[in-house]
Order: C-alpha cells, then sequence, then structure tokens
C-alpha cells in the first residue's frame, strides 16, 4: 500500500542527502579518478558529500553599493 499523493511532500529531494547510492559513489569516484574497472563494486571506499552554501546574498549587495560609491561620488 503506497502513501496518499496529497501527503507527499514536492521538494522531498530538493536537499542534499547524506547517503549516496552505489551508482552514485561510483560515479563520484569515478570523477575522482578514484575508480578502476577492475575494482569491486562492493566494499567502495568513503565518498564526501558536499553540501550547498547558503546564505550569500547580502555580503554581494553590500559589495555592489561600496563599488558604486567609489567609482561615481556626487558632489
Amino acid at each position: 500500500m503506497g502513501i496518499d499523493k496529497s501527503l507527499k511532500r514536492g521538494s522531498r529531494l530538493a536537499r542534499s542527502r547524506n547517503v549516496l547510492t552505489r551508482d552514485e559513489r561510483i560515479q563520484k569516484l569515478k570523477e575522482d579518478d578514484r575508480w578502476t574497472d577492475a575494482t569491486s563494486p562492493l566494499g567502495l571506499p568513503k565518498v564526501r558529500v558536499q553540501k550547498a552554501v547558503l546564505g550569500k546574498k547580502k555580503k554581494e549587495k553590500k559589495e555592489e553599493a561600496a563599488e558604486t560609491t567609489k567609482g561615481g561620488k556626487k558632489k
């Protein structure tokens, strides 16, 4: 028996996950050049999961304001 559609959350997989599937771990190892075809898919090494960092918008606004005041001072 499944869960009703009204009870499912829309953004359930939008956040980063702590655990990767075996296929995702192998892809990550291939990107890092740590995987060879002779390697067994069992007993894979740990792969770090990068989390997205939010909250940088306020600093960018301050930098833009500083640039406009430096370049175009009105008298």
